[in-house]
Formats: C-alpha cells, sequence, structure tokens
C-alpha cells in the first residue's frame, strides 16, 4: 500500500519537534579559553607599563617621591577597598547562581555594578581637583615640573586612565550579564558568560591592587 504524502501541518508538526529535541551545541570549554587568553594579552599590556614606570621610577627616584605626595592616599585606599569587595559579590553571584538563586545573583551583581560606578566617581572627584589646581598633560604648570615629575604624572593618568576604561568595559559586560539572568539566558545550567565576566572583573581588580601601590604608597 503506497504511503500519504504528509500535509503541511504534519511536516510544520515534524520540524517543531525536531528543533524541540535539537541540543544547541555549546562550546564552553572554547569560551573560557578564549577568555584566558584575552586576559594574557591584558596582562601584557600592564606588564608593559609596569616596566616602563619601574625604568623611570629607577632612574628619578626623588622625583617620582615628590610627585606622590600630590595623590589622594585616602581616596585610592578606598577605590581598593570598593574594588577588592565587589571581586567577592561577583564571586558570589557565580555561585548563588550554581545554586539556583536566580534573585541573589541578580542583586549581587547589582551590588558589584554599584561599586564600579562609586570607584569612577571617586576617580572624577580625584582627576578633578588635579585639572582644578591645573595639574593635568599639556597644562602649563605640568611644563614647568621636572623631568621625573612629569614622567610620574604622565604614567599616573595614562594608566588609570587606561584602568578607568576598563572599569567601564566590566561595567557594560556586567550589565547584559545581569539583563541575560533576568532573562533565563543565563542559568544554572548555562552560566559560562558570567564566570568571563567575573574573571574579566578580576583582571580589573587586580590591575589596580597594583597600581595602588606603586602610584601612592611609594612615598
Amino acid at each position: 500500500m503506497r504511503q500519504q504524502p504528509k500535509t503541511s501541518n504534519q511536516k510544520l508538526e515534524t520540524i517543531m519537534n525536531h528543533s524541540i529535541t535539537h541540543t544547541e551545541h555549546r562550546d564552553d570549554l572554547g569560551a573560557k579559553m578564549g577568555m584566558w587568553l584575552f586576559i594574557f594579552t591584558e596582562l601584557l599590556l600592564f606588564g608593559g607599563l609596569f616596566i616602563v614606570y619601574a625604568v623611570y621610577r629607577s632612574q628619578y627616584p626623588d622625583d617620582f617621591q615628590i610627585a606622590a605626595t600630590q595623590l589622594n592616599t585616602f581616596i585610592g585606599t578606598l577605590n581598593t577597598i570598593i574594588l577588592l569587595v565587589s571581586s567577592m559579590t561577583v564571586a558570589m553571584s557565580i555561585t548563588a547562581l550554581q545554586k539556583g538563586n536566580k534573585k541573589l545573583t541578580i542583586y549581587l551583581l547589582g551590588i558589584t555594578i554599584l561599586f564600579a560606578i562609586i570607584f569612577l566617581v571617586n576617580k572624577y572627584f580625584e582627576w578633578g581637583a588635579k585639572f582644578h589646581h591645573h595639574l593635568y598633560p599639556g597644562s602649563e604648570l605640568m611644563l614647568t615640573l621636572k623631568r621625573g615629575e612629569l614622567l610620574f604624572f604622565s604614567l599616573y593618568y595614562f594608566m588609570t586612565g587606561l584602568h578607568a576604561l576598563h572599569i567601564v568595559v566590566g561595567m557594560v559586560i556586567l550589565i547584559v550579564v545581569l539583563l541575560k539572568v533576568k532573562s533565563g539566558k543565563i542559568n544554572n545550567t548555562d552560566f559560562v558568560l558570567l564566570e568571563n565576566g567575573g574573571l574579566y572583573w578580576h583582571l580589573v581588580d587586580l590591575i589596580w591592587i597594583f597600581l595602588f601601590p606603586l602610584l601612592y604608597l611609594i612615598t
């Protein structure tokens, strides 16, 4: 007996059943490896800047110490504490999601983003004070400084500015992650994006842990 051809409804049902049973391909290991490679390139970038700093500091130790006294150690310390706590909250958010606590994950990511905003606000006021006293790259006051002091402030603005840019990028990543957690696209069975976002945020914290003593505590 000849088989009857499938109707359009039967074909549609077959396609839907296939899409339901079809498992989307995921490469979590590849995604993590990609993030680790990216972090490695970032470490090379800042590592080069740290080497430049060390070379110039060895050449102008007195000028670097004098220039460092112009920085606000209190704000630097406060920002260090803020980033360390934010690193803890983003790590806790991963654990919370693994345990299926979506609400707590969103709450902890929100706190991390808030800490990032506070860090940038503190940095704004710190830089603002320097600009108010005309101590910024290209200003007449900067041009009157000794060579060592000029090099210190040039490195200070470049390295802290580059770090602040990484803070902004990290905030954008965490905001995207938070929205995906809310929508359920990131959950306790698929959370590699959250892990990668956490890794990037730990990188931002690690860089600052090196910047803080080099710039603020050398006196």
